[in-house]
């Protein structure tokens, strides 16, 4: 691929990103080669390092980015919401919607958790946690007055995260259910699962 004319480093950046997450996603990680990569973007491989300085750098940049958004998207879909049954029903819609649009990111931020380093996994890792954490509160807040029932909430906040992610895995537009339906299922689910209906 010929690079594209009028192109500047901004764009090329964004385009290295774009490609790179496509490749980890359809390769993995350690899969994922640099020459092809730099191929695709329409640069010589030596030009990469102008956007990172390892492979290991751009993974990190690309679950960094990730888990930063989603706890930034998060905290907006939140705002507002003050009643734990709202705002445990807010976090489920958000959670639901953010991730049937970006099952590439989700995949890469779950699965190549393994490849990172270990002061990188940890920094992701606790940017996890505190998303994590987001629902736990909830839990909680529902609990203590009486409005969830929540035998653990650190487990519960598990199970809910997990059974909202794995919609990534078979969620296509254009299916049988809508978004919203998707939405609203889900939701109903959640709300029973600590038997808040």
């Amino acid at each position: 691929m010929a690079r594209t004319t009028g192109s500047n480093g901004e764009k090329t950046a964004a385009l290295v990103r774009e490609v790179g997450i496509r490749l980890i996603w359809e390769h993995g990680f350690e899969a994922m080669s640099l020459r092809r990569l730099a191929a695709e973007v329409g640069i010589q491989p030596g030009s990469l390092y102008n956007h990172f300085e390892t492979k290991q750098a751009l993974l990190f940049d690309i679950v960094r980015d990730h888990m930063e958004t989603l706890l930034a998207a998060c905290d907006a879909a939140l705002s507002g919401h003050e009643a734990p049954r709202d705002r445990l029903i807010a976090f489920a819609g958000f959670h639901l919607r953010y991730h049937m649009t970006r099952r590439m990111l989700v995949y890469i931020a779950n699965s190549e958790l393994r490849s990172l380093d270990p002061d990188n996994r940890a920094a992701i890792v606790a940017l996890r946690k505190r998303y994590e954490q987001k629902l736990t509160d909830i839990l909680v807040a529902g609990a203590e007055r009486g409005l969830f029932r929540v035998a653990d909430a650190r487990v519960t906040t598990f199970v809910i995260i997990w059974m909202l992610t794995g919609i990534c895995e078979w969620y296509r537009p254009g299916g049988r259910m809508s978004e919203d339906e998707l939405v609203a299922l889900h939701t109903d689910m959640v709300l029973g699962a600590v038997d808040a209906r």
